[in-house]
């Protein structure tokens, strides 16, 4: 699919560029003057998950340039949050959600397969390839799971939710920031369609960024796990070894931890790189 164009940005300005970690894997990024939300989960109570932080507040999510959306599992894509923008922002989902999306009142829908490209205010938006099924329940139709890079100044990969695949080397030449998932939601966990701590490293080592933010942890939990005593809050552990594998595997990758909440200032983080003589 050929480059497609949306939304100038969004209304109130947006000022430096920014990533803003909200928990999960929702985040904001701000970058050349538009701002984008990934996977707006940002309710209390999601069905059976129950939210660890406290909710952050929608009003730095106002009117954002687009939504991203990478699968239709409830922890990453929840009617109720998605009530909090405007129907009329433009989203970007996998093929397979526009009828769920325009039930729910939204009016721009753009279906994404990995490769596909959309020019959203300042930016490109190019869908991504996802090793993770993201059918929303077992009678549903079939939708895949997709990761996302937003190009403009710089580029930031947001994964969404995957598992490793060979691929990952050969996504983005260049890549300055990957968002990736490190944990899914409690101790036990199928590496085939999840990161975990080992399989993130490995996966920054294929991706090759100059800097990597972990998301997709310590946010919600399922029932009973907050009580387990064989693995002590298994939620907040795993960034902890997701640090200690990225010292003793691949000590040359950079990362940056961010709290729910925290926000990282790209200017100051990421300098231009020198050009070449």
């Amino acid at each position: 699919m050929g480059a497609l164009s949306v939304g100038g940005g969004p209304h109130d300005p947006v000022a430096g560029d920014h990533i803003l970690f909200l928990g999960h894997a929702t985040t904001l990024i701000e970058l050349d003057g538009t701002r984008l939300v990934t996977d707006p989960v940002l309710r209390r109570q999601v069905g059976p998950l129950h939210r660890r932080v406290p909710p952050p507040l929608s009003r730095p999510l106002a009117d954002p340039a687009a939504i991203l959306l990478s699968h239709l599992h409830l922890d990453h894509y929840d009617p109720a949050s998605l009530r909090m923008f405007r129907r009329d922002t433009p989203v970007l989902a996998p093929v397979g959600a526009r009828r769920s999306l325009q039930w729910r009142g939204f009016r721009d829908i753009h279906e994404m397969a990995p490769d596909d490209r959309l020019l959203v205010g300042s930016l490109e938006i190019v869908a991504t390839p996802a090793r993770h099924r993201g059918t929303r329940h077992p009678l549903a139709a079939r939708t895949p799971s997709l990761g996302y890079v937003v190009s403009g100044s710089r580029s930031i990969y947001f994964a969404g939710d995957t598992g490793l695949f060979p691929g990952m080397a050969d996504l983005w030449d260049g890549l300055d920031v990957a968002l990736l998932p490190i944990a899914g939601l409690g101790p036990w966990m199928p590496e085939f369609k999840h990161l975990s701590p080992r399989h993130a490293v490995r996966a920054a080592e294929l991706l090759r960024p100059r800097l990597v933010i972990p998301i997709h942890w310590g946010t919600y939990h399922l029932p009973g796990t907050v009580i387990m005593r064989m693995r002590p809050d298994v939620h907040r552990r795993a960034p902890l070894v997701f640090m200690r594998e990225v010292e003793a595997l691949a000590p040359e990758i950079r990362t940056v931890m961010l709290d729910p909440g925290e926000s990282l200032d790209l200017a100051r983080e990421l300098p231009p790189l020198p050009r070449p003589a």
